[in-house]
């Protein structure tokens, strides 16, 4: 008998194969292309027998600018990250990534997906910058889909009629801490409370797979 015939649900079943990541990364300015990344978390999700998604460990990074990378003053300001501060504990992009990455298909391999699907607040910027990083150092195994993703500011102004992180948040009960926003692992982490909370309720309200008897 499947695990599926017994009323085990899988995560590799709801998202057709995919395992949803969120990522977030901190960066010196929004030119993917340009700007160094700064920081960067990945948020794994794990999905119990009951169908219930929740958080389960983040791997995060403090990531020095690659050579000739662009940094705004403003960037900093608003993120608060001195990119030069000598106990920052910063690697190298290529090794940042290449770890994440190896996390991330370790993950792949014990939950039965395919590939990874990745999921970010305002999503298309985050992938524009793992993708620009990815083509920047070479990397030939990406696990994530090339081109497709889950946005939670999206889904966030479906559920809950926000499209503001903190705010998503407070109208789905989930702490944010203004400060300590704009941390890669603080709002990677966030993010994946609110997609799981989002996933969770449309599981209750009934929709998606039916309860088995």
């Amino acid at each position: 008998m499947s695990d599926m015939d017994q009323g085990m649900h899988r995560i590799s079943d709801r998202f057709r194969g995919f395992l949803p990541v969120i990522i977030d990364v901190e960066t010196g300015g929004f030119n993917a292309s340009t700007d160094a990344i700064l920081e960067i978390a990945a948020t794994l999700v794990r999905m119990d027998e009951d169908g219930v998604l929740s958080v389960h460990r983040t791997l995060d990074f403090h990531v020095k600018p690659f050579e000739g990378a662009n940094i705004e003053q403003s960037a900093l300001d608003f993120t608060g990250i001195d990119p030069w501060h000598p106990f920052r504990e910063a690697v190298d992009e290529s090794d940042a990534l290449a770890d994440l990455f190896r996390g991330v298909r370790k993950e792949i391999r014990e939950q039965g997906c395919s590939r990874a699907i990745l999921v970010g607040h305002n999503a298309h910027f985050d992938a524009g910058f793992v993708n620009a990083a990815v083509e920047r150092c070479e990397i030939k195994r990406n696990p994530f889909h090339p081109f497709s993703f889950f946005d939670t500011a999206t889904l966030s102004g479906l559920a809950y009629g926000q499209t503001v992180l903190a705010k998503a948040c407070a109208e789905a009960g989930i702490a944010f801490d203004n400060n300590e926003a704009h941390s890669a692992a603080y709002d990677a982490e966030r993010t994946a409370d609110l997609f799981c909370d989002i996933v969770n309720r449309w599981k209750e309200s009934g929709g998606w797979m039916p309860s088995f008897g």
